[in-house]
């Protein structure tokens, strides 16, 4: 399957102040953006600017999370094969004034990701998988998130998945 290295997103991120071989080390990259099943704020098409505002926010995200985290000396590498943020664009539900769709929020459409993580330490291969990530009840759990920020619930969600999969596998070994 071909990638695409979306080149303003996806980049090598070493934490700390300066460039050490033993710092945490996190890449993303989002592999046919153009194809995920729900990446855009406000277009239930979602055009590229706005997917790649998504990509964005996601990516900083993870940054976060692998700055907190991922201890020195290991590497995590994240391919982000599909994006469907929570919610869904109802046609009928359109703001005249600005062009945009609003997003509803119901039970039924959690947010979900689908990606593969190679976790590395040095030379060794700790995880390499591909991971289905989801919230089913994600309007029904507490949410440390703004109600204002954009991918509040999808940032649980990819908190969560990150202290289970990266968080506890790195501390094993």
């Amino acid at each position: 399957m071909p990638r695409l290295l979306v080149p303003t997103l996806a980049a090598l991120l070493v934490a700390g102040a300066s460039a050490q071989a033993t710092a945490p080390a996190l890449s993303v990259v989002f592999v046919h953006p153009e194809r995920f099943t729900d990446a855009a704020y406000s277009h239930p098409n979602g055009s590229e600017p706005e997917r790649l505002e998504v990509m964005r926010d996601v990516q900083r995200h993870l940054v976060q999370l692998a700055e907190r985290g991922l201890p020195p000396g290991d590497s995590l590498r994240i391919e982000v094969l599909n994006i469907d943020l929570a919610g869904w664009f109802e046609p009928w539900r359109f703001r005249l004034q600005t062009g945009t769709y609003i997003r509803i929020l119901r039970d039924i459409t959690w947010p979900r990701m689908r990606l593969h993580y190679t976790l590395t330490r040095g030379d060794r291969v700790l995880a390499d998988a591909d991971d289905e990530l989801s919230n089913l009840n994600y309007l029904m759990t507490v949410n440390r998130y703004s109600p204002t920020d954009r991918l509040r619930y999808e940032k649980a969600m990819m908190d969560d998945w990150f202290d289970r999969r990266i968080v506890a596998r790195a501390s094993q070994d």
